[in-house]
């Protein structure tokens, strides 16, 4: 690491500026290296809407519940959506009671699942953002292609851009995006131009690399003002991104509006399957609503920038990783996971 940078960056005392980052595997890893420590208290990097799993709403976990309850219904997820609260309980609680909950780690092995017990419908909990959207179009493409009848999918997709127009329309507390990683793979870099040239921001690409970080951050230091993208993470994000795999997810999914946790409804920033596949749908368009169930969690505010996850009274009391009373501590890549562990 450039020794000049790691100076710079820890006797900045210019005018305050907050970064936000936009993906919950940035959020991981800045606490994991302690970059927070590395920087100038005029620096502040505040954690977005970048967790797939913390945004996604309670009436989604609500209907993941319901489901699982259903006779010859099997809920099939990834684990960390087993302990999000909903309105009455977890989907590890609903579990523990009887229901059929099966976690994966990777959306096709549901196929084998499904292959071996015809008699059961297997739903799959289709959360995730542009990064994990591709494996759900391979997943509906072997579906066809085995023509397995027994697989539905209940659909939280959420797609970058119409997000972060909102929290720059919304908040306006942002001066520069630590641009996704992962996300930027598939969509490629050019997919924030629009959003940098609307607001006059800087937009960096960023690596997950400890050194990687710490570029990027010192690079929208000195973009700052700037309506600009910048690729700093080129070994594996292109301008254009993978087009394959966004010519797979066109082909099975299409945008509308969906709703996300504090956020309200926000236009075109979900994925639904496509009316030709609409069978193969377990009611993904009706959960639009989004229940506040402890009015004292804020993580609706952590998610948006406009509070850290120090700022929430129940933060590290009575929100903890082994009881989390918001999303935000549930997930790995969640705000209030990592600024506590990272303790």
């Amino acid at each position: 690491m450039d020794s000049e940078i790691l100076r710079f960056l820890k006797e900045y005392d210019g005018d305050v500026i907050r970064i936000m980052e936009v993906c919950g595997t940035h959020t991981a890893e800045i606490s994991r290296t302690g970059i927070r420590k590395m920087l100038s208290p005029k620096i502040k990097l505040i954690s977005g809407p970048g967790c797939p799993v913390c945004v996604t709403v309670t009436a989604y976990i609500d209907a993941c519940i319901e489901i699982a309850k259903r006779e010859n219904t099997t809920l099939v997820s990834f684990g960390d959506m087993l302990r999000v609260p909903g309105s009455h309980g977890s989907l590890r609680d609903a579990q523990a009671e009887g229901a059929s909950v099966k976690m994966v780690y990777s959306p096709l092995d549901t196929l084998k699942y499904a292959k071996e017990h015809p008699e059961t419908m297997y739903v799959f909990a289709a959360v995730g953002f542009e990064t994990t959207t591709p494996v759900y179009a391979l997943l509906m493409e072997q579906i066809l292609a085995q023509q397995i009848t027994n697989i539905k999918l209940l659909t939280s997709l959420k797609v970058m851009p119409p997000v972060i127009d909102w929290v720059c329309a919304n908040q306006g507390n942002v001066d520069g995006f630590l641009a996704p990683g992962h996300v930027s793979v598939i969509t490629g870099s050019r997919i924030f131009a629009p959003l940098a040239e609307k607001f006059h921001l800087p937009f960096v690409v960023s690596g997950f690399e400890g050194e990687e970080l710490l570029s990027s951050i010192y690079a929208l230091i000195k973009l700052r003002g700037q309506g600009t993208v910048m690729n700093l993470y080129p070994s594996v994000v292109s301008e254009e991104g993978n087009t394959l795999a966004q010519a797979q997810v066109e082909k099975y999914f299409t945008p509308g509006d969906a709703t996300w946790r504090g956020m309200g409804s926000i236009p075109d920033s979900g994925m639904y399957l496509r009316e030709t596949y609409q069978k193969y749908d377990a009611g993904s368009l009706n959960l639009i609503e989004d229940h506040v169930l402890n009015r004292a969690c804020r993580c609706a505010e952590v998610l948006t920038g406009k509070i850290t996850s120090e700022e929430c009274p129940l933060f590290g009391t009575a929100c903890t990783t082994e009881h989390p009373q918001g999303a935000c501590m549930v997930s790995m890549e969640g705000a209030c996971f990592n600024h506590l562990t990272a303790r």
